[in-house]
Formats: structure tokens, sequence, C-alpha cells
């Protein structure tokens, strides 16, 4: 059975596809339409996977702390710096998609690096990290 969603889309896929050769070159505000048009498979994919959101406001939302620090991050004193300051972004964000408190997270490795043998240092990466925590949680507890 086909969802309502799905015939309402195809309808507007029926009703957009003839007009757009005509009024591509006529409506200049209309320049949606045949981006929609050329990436139709991908527009559409909502309907076969309900996982796939509609909208990027996460995706927004994740971005806007670069957005706001951009200029800030213009004088990270080099070149070197500005990669040892993208890598370290790299990390906190890691950690915020994985549930890691950031914070918790760096003072934590950072004190155990040292003396941390260098073939098990993929145990400190943030979701091997609390998968760490939680088991030494639950033996103590």
């Amino acid at each position: 059975m086909i969802a309502l969603s799905t015939v309402s889309i195809l309808s507007l896929t029926v009703k957009t596809k003839p007009k757009t050769r005509r009024s591509r070159h006529h409506l200049k505000g209309d320049r949606g339409t045949p981006l929609t048009l050329n990436r139709w498979a991908a527009f559409t994919r909502f309907l076969d996977d309900g996982r796939v959101c509609l909208s990027n406001n996460a995706a927004e939302r994740a971005l806007r702390g670069v957005a706001v620090g951009r200029k800030n991050w213009t004088f990270a004193g080099s070149d070197a710096g500005g990669h040892r300051a993208a890598a370290v972004y790299t990390l906190v964000e890691t950690c915020k998609m994985n549930d890691v408190d950031p914070q918790a997270w760096l003072a934590d490795v950072l004190a155990r690096l040292p003396d941390y043998p260098a073939n098990k240092v993929a145990d400190l990466l943030p979701w091997n990290w609390k998968a760490n925590q939680q088991s030494n949680a639950a033996v103590a507890a």
C-alpha cells in the first residue's frame, strides 16, 4: 500500500516536470524547482526510509559553533596551530556525538596519556573510553 505522502510527492512530480522546460528561463525567482528535479532521487529518499530527516537543522546547529568562532580562529598563530586546533575541535565534537563529557574525557586522557602504552591508545578514543568508564562503574558498584 502506498502512503499518502508518496502519492502527494508523485503528484507533485507530474505537475512540476512538464512546466520546468518552459519556465526555467522565464521565472528568475524559481531556482529551487529545477534543483529539486535534478536531485529527485535524493529528495524522495525519505519516502523509502523513515530514518531520513527532511531538514538539516541538526547539522546546521552542530556547525553553528564553527561559524560563530570562525573569526576568532583566524588567530591560531600559525598553520600548525590551526591544524592542532582542528584536531582538538574534532575530538571534542566526537565526544559530544558519543554522549561523553568532553572536559571529563580530556582531563582523564591527558592525565593518563604520558604513561599509557602506545599500542593501546585506541582505548582512549571517546567511544572506547565511555565503554571503559561504564564497565569500571559497574565493577565498582
